[in-house]
């Protein structure tokens, strides 16, 4: 690899940016793909092919080419309100997937480094923890507290962002109360049922583990759909 390309993926990565290498395993020319980006010709005639594959974020060889990408995607923030049991199985299989976990709960004992552990942790309500967080439209929200004074402005933060996926833990009547509240808020039906509620994919486990499972596959479903 040359060194000026080195270079060049080096300050991507500090700036945060996504981007692909491509690389023409034929010959063993490589460059730097970007949206918007002009490529080179010896690559821009598959230009329709490179953007499928960056955004449907896959690497490998692009079929009947001899391009070979790959993909640098940054982790998908997912923010966790309620540090209860459920949290701790989440964080263990989020661990192996691209996202970047925050918890945010105001109630010390139960949002601590030793239950948490090398997880970011706001000790603070949702109106003031999400002003140490950047997101975006490409963030998620689990709320999981059952408490609609630490669920509610967690889920209208995201909503106002427009999160690409917002779960709330609860039953059926639980969430009735939820859209009854957030209508008095201000907000639409349409956007009351971007909420996922009852959260997770149906799949009849009951345990905490069980719970967290069926949240995590929804999330990616929801993900690759993005």
């Amino acid at each position: 690899m040359k060194l000026s390309l080195l270079k060049e993926i080096i300050e991507l990565k500090s700036q945060k940016k996504e981007f692909a290498i491509i690389t023409d395993i034929s010959k063993g020319n490589s460059e730097i793909y970007i949206k918007n980006k002009e490529l080179s010709s010896a690559f821009k005639n598959n230009l329709a092919e490179i953007s499928n594959h960056f955004n449907e974020k896959k690497n490998g060889v692009i079929e009947n080419t001899n391009i070979f990408i790959e993909t640098y995607i940054l982790p998908i923030k997912v923010i966790i309100v309620g540090a209860v049991h459920i949290a701790q199985y989440l964080v263990e299989f989020a661990k192996s997937l691209n996202f970047e976990i925050s918890i945010i709960d105001p109630r010390g004992y139960f949002a601590s480094e030793q239950r948490f552990p090398d997880i970011k942790i706001i000790n603070k309500w949702p109106d003031q923890a999400f002003k140490e967080i950047e997101t975006n439209s490409s963030s998620a929200l689990i709320a999981l507290t059952h408490d609609p004074k630490i669920d509610d402005p967690a889920l209208q933060y995201a909503l106002k962002k427009k999160f690409y996926y917002i779960g709330a833990l609860g039953s059926k009547k639980t969430h009735e109360n939820r859209c009854k509240r957030l209508k008095e808020a201000g907000f639409t039906e349409t956007e009351i049922q971007l909420i996922h509620a009852p959260i997770g994919i149906k799949l009849g486990g009951k345990s905490a583990p069980e719970i967290a499972l069926s949240i995590i596959a929804q999330l990616l479903s929801e993900t690759y759909k993005k």
